[in-house]
């Protein structure tokens, strides 16, 4: 499988070191094997060479900030743009793992559309393109035979969408809340433990949890994207951002924790998608509901099916690897797909 990364900051590299130190078990296990032949970035520059870029060079060359490092090879091509990437039509799959625009979801989206006309799979971890134009994107792919895989775009590799998608197949899902933004849950974990949110957002920030402009995470728009992708994709809903009710963490002070804890309550930011809507915002939850009990930068989603009742799902949101895993759970399954394809059962006779 050859592949073509847009992006690679933590995510990317996350991906690569998996390729890199798992080939010989997803080769042995899998029967897959993958080859990184492009990489296009806004920082670091862009390198393509049809026969695979050495993973270990590529992953020092972006430590040290830029691949002008990366080592001449025969064949190599610096500094092409991604349209050009695309439309030599080698790559398998588009990749997309560049930043996330939840205003327009472009440059991205453009790129999704291009890969799809030049025949490539789709594999995002940018939550944009999925969030703002899921049912075109869908579209598009069926049209032209190719599938669209997202796992990454909601609690990284904790399996969310397969879980929902293919283990609960048959079961009618009727909505998803959850905690999706592990920043805002460590906020509040802190305060909790006595801190004021001013406080326990600088920790947050000396941890690595939240960037130097927090908004996007204490405001509730990080865990909008995902109601997004969870509604649009889960209950065939055309959701924009304009149809949420989306509020923060901001406004919640020391002492609406410490009246919560008196009331044996817990103060978390719930994401929740339906089949009429979606909303984000802080909520106070008895003790006892099990998305209460998840705390630090971890996080949790329940779904609530027909046939078995509520099912929750606690893991990691974000990270490198867990991130990059996503990813390689998405090719896998496309591997898994054009092979039963290519490969059908035979009819019993």
């Amino acid at each position: 499988m050859k592949l073509l990364l847009i992006g690679f900051g933590v995510v990317g590299q996350g991906l690569a070191q998996i390729l890199r130190d798992k080939a010989a078990e997803l080769k042995s296990k899998h029967n897959f094997t993958a080859e990184i032949i492009g990489v296009a970035t806004a920082s670091k520059g862009a390198l393509y060479r049809s026969s695979g870029l050495d993973i270990s060079a590529l992953l020092q060359a972006a430590e040290g900030g830029s691949f002008v490092d990366f080592p001449d090879q025969p064949g190599l091509r610096r500094d092409m743009t991604v349209r050009e990437m695309i439309m030599i039509g080698e790559a398998d799959v588009l990749v997309e793992a560049s930043p996330t625009n939840l205003e327009t979801a472009q440059p991205a989206l453009d790129f999704c559309y291009q890969a799809l006309e030049a025949g490539m799979h789709l594999a995002l971890a940018n939550k944009g393109p999925v969030a703002l134009d899921y049912a075109g994107l869908r579209a598009k792919a069926r049209a032209k035979g190719l599938l669209m895989r997202y796992e990454a775009t909601v609690m990284a590799g904790t399996p969310t969408m397969r879980l929902a998608q293919d283990a609960l197949a048959g079961c009618e899902i009727r909505s998803a809340r959850g905690i999706l933004n592990g920043t805002t849950n460590y906020i509040l974990t802190q305060m909790e433990k006595g801190l004021s949110y001013d406080d326990a957002l600088a920790q947050a920030q000396a941890q690595g949890y939240a960037e130097a402009d927090p908004s996007g995470d204490v405001e509730g728009w990080d865990a909008a994207g995902k109601v997004l992708i969870l509604a649009n994709a889960l209950f065939g809903g055309k959701l924009a951002m304009a149809d949420l009710a989306v509020s923060g963490i901001t406004a919640i002070s020391a002492a609406d924790i410490a009246d919560a804890n008196a009331a044996g309550q817990r103060y978390k930011l719930i994401a929740r998608a339906t089949p009429d809507g979606g909303e984000v915002k802080a909520n106070r939850l008895p003790l006892d509901d099990p998305l209460a009990s998840v705390g630090g930068a971890t996080n949790a989603i329940t779904l609530e099916t027909d046939l078995l009742g509520d099912i929750t799902l606690i893991g990691a949101g974000a990270g490198k690897l867990e991130t990059g895993y996503a990813i390689l759970s998405d090719l896998l399954a496309i591997q898994r797909r054009l092979t039963a394809k290519r490969n059908p059962p035979a009819n019993p006779s």
